[in-house]
């Protein structure tokens, strides 16, 4: 374990009540990870937050690469030191981006979406994604869904190519649930230092009345928090719930959606509902989500 070195800035009470005192991140081996960790980086900067970097891999199965149970030692031995230079990699890499910051590193030879779900009980965000979709491996790769469902900590999913995120404008998926409530006070450090909030609902014609009283209640909640929030309800008889996000981050320029994430188990896999896998699994954009 690494520890470190920067003293963060004085805040004021209102500020330490509301900030990310820590983020964890996995950090791969794969180079096409590495966006997710820049992500990571630039935040725990803005916030003068401790960033725990997590390093967790385990051989592939046997059972895979060799079928018919004639695995050499030897080989079995190569698997083995695979797995311990590539966290030697990881471990580099994150001490080399994360330079000057407050710092834990964690590794351990292991699958990395359980070891980062314990892991994140020390943490305020977890920061995931940040690869391309075609990216996949339980052994090497934390899975963001898994993540997302056994951590109980938010999640900041990263565009499949990373990317700056500045969070000057945001928009808020608004649905009376508890997912949602906890979405929104999950995302309060961000949302503080937005410039412009925007606290949406899409419904139906029948339920736009109750939608506008509900996007009304958590403005003034934000609003004494000090998040600049304004409520909009759109109308959509289709339930285009994910476009018309979409479409109003584009017109604030918004490069940030929150949201509440609803899913269950299901026969050992993880079963969503329309918008949040769209969310999640199609990302446009950055999206914290919270279940």
């Amino acid at each position: 374990m690494t520890m470190l070195h920067e003293v963060p800035a004085a805040r004021s009470a209102a500020d330490a009540f509301t900030d990310f005192r820590t983020l964890i991140v996995h950090v791969e081996a794969n180079p096409e990870a590495a966006p997710r960790l820049d992500v990571a980086v630039d935040l725990a900067r803005r916030f003068g937050a401790t960033l725990t970097g997590v390093g967790a891999e385990r051989p592939q199965s046997f059972g895979a690469v060799d079928p018919f149970g004639v695995l050499s030692l030897e080989f079995a031995a190569q698997l083995e030191d695979s797995v311990g230079q590539n966290l030697e990699f990881a471990e580099a890499a994150f001490l080399a981006k994360a330079a000057g910051l407050k710092t834990n590193w964690m590794a351990k030879r292991t699958a990395p979406t359980p070891y980062m779900a314990r892991l994140s009980r020390s943490a305020d965000l977890i920061v995931a994604g940040g690869v391309p979709n075609t990216v996949r491996g339980a052994n090497r790769t934390s899975a963001t869904v898994e993540l997302l469902m056994t951590a109980g900590r938010p999640v900041l999913v990263a565009p499949p190519g990373g990317g700056k995120f500045h969070g000057r404008a945001v928009v808020v998926a608004w649905k009376d649930t508890r997912e949602a409530r906890q979405a929104v006070a999950s995302s309060l450090p961000i949302l503080r230092r937005a410039e412009e909030v925007v606290v949406m609902e899409v419904c139906a014609q029948l339920d736009a009345d109750c939608a506008a009283v509900n996007t009304a209640d958590v403005c003034a909640y934000l609003q004494r928090h000090g998040v600049p929030a304004t409520a909009k309800v759109n109308v959509d008889p289709k339930h285009r719930i994910a476009d018309q996000l979409n479409a109003q981050a584009d017109a604030i320029g918004a490069d940030l959606i929150v949201a509440g994430a609803y899913g269950h188990s299901r026969l050992g896999e993880w079963a969503f509902g329309g918008v949040t896998q769209d969310l999640l699994l199609f990302p446009e954009r950055f999206v914290l989500l919270s279940h």
